[in-house]
């Protein structure tokens, strides 16, 4: 069995971030992999009427802001050279994820779920699956646990 050298890391900056990370900071210690974090951040549709100048100052505090959400996150495993790279990237977060992937040459992706079902999936989709489904190596999911069933 091949070990992966190259993990992409992607993080969404919800509750599961840390524990996302986390994971991924083990296994690529036990495994001896450089660690790719990358975060995307969705374009937001706009109106016509806006100017475009107007919608890339909005974009450009959009990324600055999940950069600066994202350090915290990062920060400790960032300083204890744990991670080839960071990166907050604008674009749809399936393509971007699975373009960074490629770019980094990924051995394996871990990613969050939230393992949604019904009527929130069918509307909200899930990314993870789509990734999972469409990525050019395997893909590993952690799952977001419930408060009352993650462990202490």
């Amino acid at each position: 069995m091949m070990l992966p050298r190259t993990i992409l890391v992607s993080i969404d900056l919800d509750g599961l971030a840390t524990r996302v990370l986390d994971y991924a900071v083990e296994l690529a210690a036990c495994v001896g992999a450089k660690l790719h974090v990358v975060h995307a951040v969705a374009r937001p549709v706009h109106d016509a009427e806006v100017p475009e100048a107007m919608v890339r100052a909005s974009l450009d505090e959009v990324v600055a802001r999940a950069r600066a959400a994202l350090e915290p996150v990062v920060g400790a495993h960032h300083a204890a050279g744990h991670l080839a790279s960071v990166s907050v990237e604008l674009g749809e977060p399936v393509g971007v994820i699975l373009a960074a992937a490629e770019a980094r040459h990924a051995e394996l992706i871990i990613t969050g779920t939230h393992g949604r079902q019904g009527v929130s999936r069918l509307f909200l989709g899930s990314v993870a699956e789509q990734i999972a489904r469409r990525a050019p190596c395997p893909v590993t999911l952690i799952r977001h646990l419930p408060a009352d069933r993650a462990s202490p």
